[in-house]
């Protein structure tokens, strides 16, 4: 049985120089729910005990899921450099502990990192490991753009927020767990089902991520309660708002999003404004749409503990607290 959590653990970042290494080993220590790489793991599981090839193909499947874990922390030192972000998992971020240049290198590190433990996919499956990699990097930073586009841009409709988040967010989680069955040997059909599965839990993933952002715990979520109102990011429940909102609303919300350097006034103003018009509740709506579409393609594959185990994953993801 492979132990992730062990596996990133055992990884060696104690290197010269030690200012390039040293935050990639406090970035990978901070935790994190493992998401990414435990789904590459779980996919492969599934496969395995559906009968179709031996349980050696879940140890192919690691490196592949340390490459996707990697892969996936680098974009938080960016991210976090692009959006100014002093808290990360409960700790001070990169850029903020070390600085902007510190958290632009050890990040280009951590990309090439990802790529060495990628290399060590088993040869008559890298070929299409490779290709769904790049595919899913170049979409990722594709989603991040239209996010930064979005903050500049006063009408952005719902369905252009949800392209975002689904290139931004779900097709890491989606890749990880078609690459993981793929690895295991998993066929198309049953490649495309986990893709599927994958992409509406990182659509749930991330819209309960809005959500917590506005109403979370901070000691919890693990990072400042509000941070997207502040930085006038379109999330679904400003776009529900403005969905929803009749004029007067709509003209108070565009007051709000010009206003800077009141932060916590602005905060306190928005969320008034969303619990006035329901867009929680909206949302979780949408939210719980999708975990439903998710949890429907787990009918397409084997029915295993492993199985059991992304089921229970889809319904504890849409009431997750950090």
């Amino acid at each position: 049985m492979v132990d992730i959590i062990k596996e990133i653990e055992q990884l060696d970042w104690n290197k010269e120089p030690k200012g390039l290494y040293e935050p990639i080993a406090y970035t990978l220590a901070s935790g994190g729910k493992r998401l990414r790489p435990t789904l590459a793991i779980i996919a492969a599981e599934l496969i395995v005990n559906g009968g179709l090839l031996n349980g050696d193909a879940i140890e192919h499947a690691v490196p592949a899921a340390l490459a996707l874990e990697i892969f996936h922390n680098f974009t938080l030192l960016h991210d976090d450099v692009m959006d100014r972000a002093a808290v990360r998992r409960g700790r001070e971020t990169v850029h903020v502990k070390w600085n902007d240049n510190t958290a632009i290198l050890s990040g280009d590190q951590m990309l090439i990192e990802a790529y060495k433990q990628l290399a060590q996919v088993p040869a008559d499956k890298l070929p299409q490991v490779l290709k769904w990699f790049n595919e899913m990097a170049t979409a990722i930073c594709e989603g991040q753009q239209y996010d930064v586009d979005f903050e500049h841009q006063n009408q952005v409709r719902i369905e252009d927020y949800m392209m975002m988040i689904e290139k931004k967010t779900s097709v890491l989680i989606a890749n990880a767990l078609r690459t993981g069955g793929y690895i295991a040997g998993a066929n198309p059909a049953q490649q495309e089902a986990l893709y599927q599965y994958g992409l509406h839990i990182g659509l749930a993933f991330q819209i309960q991520d809005d959500i917590l952002d506005v109403y979370g715990d901070p000691k919890t979520f693990g990072k400042a309660i509000g941070g997207d109102i502040c930085c006038n990011k379109k999330t679904i429940l400003l776009l529900t708002a403005f969905e929803q909102a009749d004029a007067e609303s709509k003209a108070e919300l565009l007051e709000w999003l010009m206003t800077t350097g009141r932060d916590a006034e602005k905060i306190e103003a928005v969320t008034a404004i969303y619990n006035r018009l329901g867009v929680r509740e909206a949302v979780e709506t949408i939210m719980e749409q999708h975990t439903a579409l998710a949890l429907a393609q787990l009918d397409r594959l084997p029915q295993n503990k492993a199985c059991d185990k992304l089921r229970e994953l889809a319904e504890r993801l849409a009431v997750r607290k950090s």
